[in-house]
C-alpha cells in the first residue's frame, strides 16, 4: 500500500470534519503528493489560537494584591462547602452582614419617597452630590451637638466603604500610609491600588511601606504610639472591627496628639459608634484639637440594617488643611462631584426616618437585639476555656486559638460544624491565631451555632 493511500485513509477517517468544506463527500479517498506530507500533518493538527490582547497595560498594583478579598473568598469557600455537603445547613457569622429586617418606622419613609416619584408633586431627579440638606442638618444634630461639625461639614454617601476609596482618590499615590493590624481589609487593599505601598512580603505578610500598627491583647488593642514611624494618612476604627476593641478618651487624644505632633490626618472609622455602651467617645471630635487633624467616616448599615440600601456619610472640618493650607474637604467635594451623583433619595428619606425619635429608638433596639448575640456567642467560648476579646462594644467576637493557623480553624470550624467564620489572619498579620465571630444573625441560628461550636470544643 503506498504512503499516500496510507495518508489519504488517515485524513478521511479522522480529520476530515475539520478539513473538508461543506461539499466534502467524506466517504471518498484523497489523494495528495508525498511531498505535501509535512504541510498535511500541520493543518491536520493545527496549533491552539492565542487569545485577541489589547495593547493597554494593566495597572502593575492590582498585581500586587493577594489573591481575592477576604470576604468574597470566604464565600467561594462556603460555596464550596455545599457542594460538597448540599444537604447540610450553613449558618454564616463570617461577613458582618445584618439580618434583621429593617424597622417600619424606616421602610415606610422609603416607601412613601418612592410613590412620590412617580408623581409630577414629588419627582425629582438629580439632587446634590453632597447629600440632602435635612439629612446633612439631622446628621450634624443627632451625632456631632456641641462638637463643633456643621452640617456642610457632612457629605451623604452611599456607604463608608466607597468614602474610604474616594478619599484615597484625594491623597493620591506620593502617600504613607498607617493601618491597625488587624483592621478592615480595604484600608489596606484600597492603598495597594492607588500605588502607595511597595510589593508584599511573604516572609512578614506585609505591604512595604504601610505602617502596621499591632493591636493585641497585650496593649489592649491600642498601638504603642512611641514605635511607629510617621505616616501622612492614619486609618483608625474604633470600635474596632475585627477586635471589637473600643478607644478609650485618654487613648483617641494620644492619637490625635500624635498624629498633630507627625503633621498627620487621621481617617477615623465611627461604622459601630452607636455600639458602644461604656463611656468611649463615639466620635473623635470628642477630643480637643482633633477637626485639625481628622474626618470620620460612618454609615447606616449596622444601625438600620442598610447593608444593601446603602447610606453614609463622611465628616470632613473646615478646620483640616494640607501643608500648603488648601482645605481637604474641597478637594474631596471635588472628587464626590466628578465621581458620584449622590445617594439614592429614597436611601436618604429612610435615613432621615433612622434619625428621627422613632427611627432612633427603633435602630437602638436592632443593635440591642445583636448585643444579645454578642452576650450569648461570648459566654459560649467562655466556657469552653478560650480567651474571647470584643463583643462589649461592638457585633464581633474576637476568639484565641493561640499556635494555630486562622485558615485551618476556619476550615476546621466549617467542616465539623457547618457554621462560616472569618479567619483573623484575613484581617492583617496581627490576626493570625483568632477567629472573629458575627453577631449578626437570627437568634435561633446564633443558638444552634454555639450548641455546635460545644460539641466540636467541648
Amino acid at each position: 500500500m503506498s504512503i499516500t493511500h496510507n495518508l489519504a485513509t488517515s485524513l478521511s477517517s479522522s480529520s476530515s470534519a475539520f478539513l473538508a468544506p461543506p461539499s466534502f463527500n467524506s466517504r471518498g479517498h484523497v489523494s495528495l503528493p508525498v511531498k505535501s506530507v509535512g504541510i498535511c500533518k500541520c493543518v491536520a493538527a493545527p496549533e491552539a489560537e492565542t487569545a485577541y490582547k489589547t495593547r493597554v497595560i494593566r495597572n502593575p498594583n492590582m498585581g500586587k494584591l493577594q489573591a481575592g478579598y477576604l470576604f468574597p473568598e470566604i464565600a467561594r469557600r462556603r460555596s464550596a462547602h455545599l457542594l460538597k455537603y448540599p444537604d447540610a445547613k450553613v449558618i454564616s457569622l463570617g461577613i458582618g452582614d445584618t439580618t434583621e429586617p429593617i424597622p417600619e418606622v424606616i421602610t415606610d419613609a422609603m416607601s412613601k419617597r418612592s410613590h412620590a416619584l412617580s408623581t409630577f408633586e414629588g419627582y425629582s431627579g438629580y439632587g446634590a452630590e453632597q447629600g440632602e440638606k435635612p439629612l446633612r442638618s439631622a446628621i450634624a444634630s443627632t451625632f456631632y451637638s456641641d462638637l463643633g461639625i456643621e452640617e456642610d461639614d457632612i457629605f451623604v454617601s452611599d456607604g463608608a466603604k466607597c468614602d474610604i476609596s474616594r478619599l484615597q482618590i484625594v491623597f493620591g499615590s506620593n502617600v504613607k500610609m498607617a493601618v491597625q493590624d488587624p483592621s478592615y481589609p480595604a484600608y489596606v487593599d484600597s492603598s495597594v491600588i492607588m500605588g502607595q505601598t511597595g510589593l508584599y512580603q511573604k516572609d512578614v505578610q506585609k505591604f512595604a511601606n504601610i505602617e502596621y500598627m499591632r493591636c493585641s491583647p497585650e496593649n489592649g488593642f491600642f498601638p504603642d504610639l512611641s514605635s511607629i514611624s510617621r505616616a501622612d494618612i492614619i486609618f483608625f476604627c474604633s470600635p474596632n472591627n475585627p477586635t471589637g476593641a473600643a478607644a478609650t478618651r485618654e487613648q483617641l487624644t494620644q492619637l490625635v496628639k500624635f498624629a498633630k505632633d507627625n503633621g498627620s490626618i487621621v481617617i477615623h472609622d465611627s461604622a459601630y459608634a452607636m455600639y458602644i455602651s461604656g463611656d468611649s467617645p463615639r466620635s473623635i471630635f470628642e477630643i480637643p484639637g482633633a477637626k485639625e487633624v481628622a474626618m470620620e467616616t460612618s454609615s447606616f448599615s449596622k444601625y438600620a440594617g442598610f447593608t444593601g440600601v446603602r447610606l453614609g456619610w463622611t465628616v470632613i472640618p473646615k478646620q483640616l488643611l494640607f501643608s500648603d493650607g488648601f482645605p481637604v474637604a474641597r478637594d474631596f467635594n471635588r472628587i464626590v462631584c466628578t465621581c458620584f451623583n449622590g445617594a439614592s433619595n429614597i436611601s436618604q428619606a429612610g435615613g432621615l426616618a433612622c434619625l428621627s425619635p422613632e427611627g432612633l429608638k427603633a435602630m437602638r433596639d436592632v443593635i440591642g437585639f445583636y448585643k444579645e448575640n454578642t452576650n450569648i456567642i461570648v459566654e459560649t467560648f467562655d466556657s469552653l476555656g478560650f480567651k474571647v476579646y470584643g463583643g462589649k462594644d461592638a457585633p464581633y467576637v474576637w476568639v484565641h486559638f493561640p499556635g494555630r493557623s486562622s485558615w485551618d480553624v476556619f476550615a476546621e470550624i466549617l467542616e465539623k460544624t457547618h457554621v462560616v467564620t472569618t479567619p483573623g489572619s484575613g484581617f492583617g498579620p496581627g490576626g493570625e491565631g483568632f477567629v472573629r465571630v458575627s453577631a449578626f444573625g437570627h437568634r435561633e441560628n446564633i443558638l444552634e451555632a454555639c450548641r455546635r461550636f460545644k460539641q466540636l470544643y467541648k
